[in-house]
């Protein structure tokens, strides 16, 4: 009798899955991945299939206009490739990486612009203090975008300086995306609420209908001020980012950055898009959200780029694809979460056997314990083609940071993994400017003081089981 029902459930529910996948037309390692799991555990598997399996990327749930498909958007961007070869850019840093910003111009319709400034900030208690002065000194609106959405003391400070800025007049706005920000309690929205604030969660996850929905988050973080200041970066709304997690002896390490400039336009046109989504309020007024910026021919170039299961292109990953195939010198990246993709591996496995100084951190230590073990099992190829791999014994690093010959930067929301890659929303900062470039080289050194390098000699000695562990993670590293 029980050979027979489990012939049935095979029938009935397995084996249409396995069709499903491979009607679907995805990448041929995750469509294997997803067929091995169902396979071989058809239970598990096939809950976790109807939980976070199934492709709706670019389906009608995501299907909404971008603010950047905007006429003036799109005027700006069709300019910016018309002279984009001209001589008379007199930018150091763009020229020479001329191509990546053509590439965002045409996957994702990001424009460039020189702005004011653009300070660096590798400490969550500088970050939060200057937010707070900036939310203190907002005069029209505050937007603000994040994964995670805490109650704990600095999501109470937050709070209170957004509902003292409602009550005096200032729209505030606050999209939270209601996985990533779970625990949050129905007292704390209702408070803003009250107080005039509008907050909204991002596809929230209810119970039959979550199959569809929880498997693409908003994993962005987004500060707007009056539409002239900007914040992005990795950076949620917590209190270990500057108390340091409570499960790992030490800091929380994570990048941020503050613009004042044109690119906060771009920024204000990712949220407002967000914002329409989460609302349904359509946001017109240009001349409040999008204010002139002044002319700044020697300020800090910069793109704002973002990429989603709305998406047409994985822009992201395209440019850090790129950037590493085109450095020269060096290439440091900083990778909480590390399962790249086949073509981000041969990638940097290529750039290091020619010759190019690679150098990756990652944590020693991982708030997510499969993506940790899936992470570990990239070190040995890595190693042997050059890649020199650095854990991070500090305490926990989140950042995500890219620097480039030291004169190509990123610092955003995305990480080095498939998930950032496909299907969560992201957003990402490319900074064009050698100077800017050589404080975030600081931080990557400040952070290679605090970590430990992984030498092939030692790194083979690990445990067996350790190996197991992560060879039974890399198999589900294409699904994570």
């Amino acid at each position: 009798m029980n050979s027979s029902i489990a012939i049935i459930y095979y029938l009935a529910i397995v084996v249409p899955i396995v069709i499903s996948i491979i009607y679907d037309k995805r990448d041929p390692v995750k469509s294997l991945s997803w067929i091995l799991v169902v396979a071989l555990i058809p239970f598990v598997g096939s809950v976790l299939y109807f939980v976070i399996g199934q492709s709706f990327r670019k389906r009608k749930m995501f299907k909404r206009k971008y603010k950047t498909d905007s006429p003036s958007n799109n005027k700006l961007v069709s300019r910016q490739l018309y002279k984009i070869n001209s001589p008379l850019l007199n930018i150091v840093e763009l020229p020479m990486y001329r191509d990546i910003a053509t590439l965002l111009l045409n996957n994702n319709q990001a424009p460039y612009f020189q702005n004011k400034s653009l300070d660096i900030y590798a400490d969550g208690k500088k970050l939060f203090d200057k937010i707070f002065i900036r939310i203190k000194e907002a005069k029209s609106h505050i937007h603000l975008e994040s994964y995670i959405l805490c109650d704990d003391m600095i999501g109470t400070k937050i709070a209170d300086a957004l509902i003292e800025k409602a009550l005096e007049g200032v729209e505030v706005r606050v999209i939270f995306d209601d996985v990533g920000s779970w625990q949050l309690k129905k007292a704390y929205i209702k408070r803003l609420e009250m107080a005039g604030v509008k907050i909204r969660p991002f596809m929230p996850v209810m119970f039959p209908l979550f199959t569809s929905k929880i498997n693409y988050r908003n994993h962005r973080k987004i500060i707007i001020i009056d539409g002239v200041i900007g914040f992005t970066g990795g950076m949620n709304i917590a209190d270990r980012y500057i108390d340091g997690p409570k499960y790992i002896a030490g800091i929380w390490r994570d990048t941020h950055v503050e613009i004042e400039g044109g690119s906060v336009s771009t920024l204000q046109q990712v949220f407002l898009s967000d914002w329409t989504f989460v609302s349904g309020e359509e946001i017109v007024n240009d001349d409040k959200y999008f204010p002139n910026y002044e002319r700044c021919d020697d300020g800090v170039v910069v793109q704002i780029a973002t990429s989603g299961p709305d998406s047409d292109w994985a822009a992201i990953m395209q440019v850090f694809f790129a950037a590493i195939t085109k450095a020269q010198d060096h290439i440091y990246i900083v990778s909480p979460y590390f399962l790249p993709n086949e073509s981000i591996l041969t990638a940097l496995k290529v750039a290091a056997l020619s010759g190019i100084d690679v150098k990756i951190i990652i944590p020693n230590s991982s708030d997510t314990k499969i993506v940790y073990w899936a992470t570990r099992s990239y070190i040995t190829e890595l190693i042997k083609s050059g890649v020199k791999i650095y854990l991070y014994v500090g305490g926990f690093i989140h950042s995500k940071m890219i620097v480039i010959d030291g004169v190509f930067g990123s610092v955003g929301s995305a990480n080095m993994d498939i998930r950032s890659f496909e299907d969560n929303f992201e957003v990402t900062a490319f900074i064009y400017d050698a100077k800017k470039c050589r404080e975030l080289e600081e931080v990557f050194k400040a952070d290679i003081a605090l970590s430990r390098r992984v030498h092939l000699r030692w790194w083979l000695k690990r445990l067996l089981l350790h190996r197991l562990y992560e060879s039974l993670a890399r198999l589900m590293s294409p699904i994570l």
